[in-house]
């Protein structure tokens, strides 16, 4: 039985992840995990994540069904199957710890792609397929480890300069098809188990209207100063995630109880 908190974080997440599936907020999907690790063990959270994700991914997936780059797709799809066969190899030797502070630090890159000027630095310059191959592979590497594979396709996909609606449609099938092949990893890692399962449900109405608002609302408002905001919020957020996987880490390699 969870406490009022457990909610109260849950529900941000998975509304702030069904927003993002979307398209109007973009990559901040990833913040899903991050802030549910404030309440559940890492790995648990995105064990969690992962069937109220495929429910967001078919109704974006209908959304934008004819909207899609499949050249991107194409490139990146192989690359992103190899990352997360690999993903699924090193799970068992990763600890909660280490999911939590190598969460954090993608989520801290994340923000700090945003505010720096990389991508405008790397507008402009001619895609190549072995540059999507590598960023579909670590997109699919991270998107299985905690579901955060958003800032690793962006840096291959946004600098195409595709229209919004093309981009929202190969984000919405790129990330379909990468979530439902984690279904069998997920299952035989333990991650689909009833906890998880029964929460998920309870959350999946959440999730259906998060996704449903965004779509309506995503060429009816300004989002900008909802960045500025939750940029800082997920900043915030990583730095205590990195505190807290490298304060497990430490404790458990000297054997000092925190």
């Amino acid at each position: 039985m969870h406490d009022l908190y457990f909610w109260a974080v849950a529900v941000a997440a998975v509304f702030i992840v069904a927003l993002s599936k979307s398209g109007l907020v973009g990559s901040l999907g990833m913040v899903g995990v991050p802030l549910l690790s404030l309440v559940m063990p890492a790995r648990d959270a995105a064990g969690m994540m992962l069937p109220l994700l495929l429910v967001m991914d078919v109704i974006a997936v209908w959304t934008y069904r004819r909207d899609a780059s499949w050249r991107i797709l194409k490139i990146m799809l192989p690359g992103a199957l190899v990352g997360t066969a690999i993903g699924w190899a090193l799970w068992s030797v990763v600890s909660d710890a280490m999911v939590l502070l190598f969460v954090g630090v993608i989520t801290l890159l994340f923000v700090l792609d945003a505010l720096l000027p990389l991508r405008k630095k790397l507008e402009g310059l001619p895609p190549s397929k072995p540059w999507g191959v590598f960023w579909g592979g670590f997109a699919g590497f991270t998107s299985f480890i905690s579901h955060t594979g958003g800032p690793p396709f962006q840096i291959y996909v946004l600098p195409q300069r595709l229209k919004p609606v093309d981009y929202a449609g190969t984000t919405a099938f790129f990330f379909a098809i990468v979530n439902t092949t984690k279904l069998v990893p997920y299952y035989f890692l333990g991650q689909l188990n009833t906890e998880n399962l029964t929460n998920g449900l309870i959350l999946a109405p959440l999730a259906v209207a998060g996704v449903l608002l965004g779509v309506w609302l995503v060429r009816r408002i300004s989002v900008k100063r909802f960045y500025q905001l939750t940029y800082w919020l997920v900043f915030l957020l990583a730095l205590k995630l990195i505190y807290d996987g490298v304060t497990d880490i430490f404790f458990t390699s000297t054997g000092v109880v925190a």
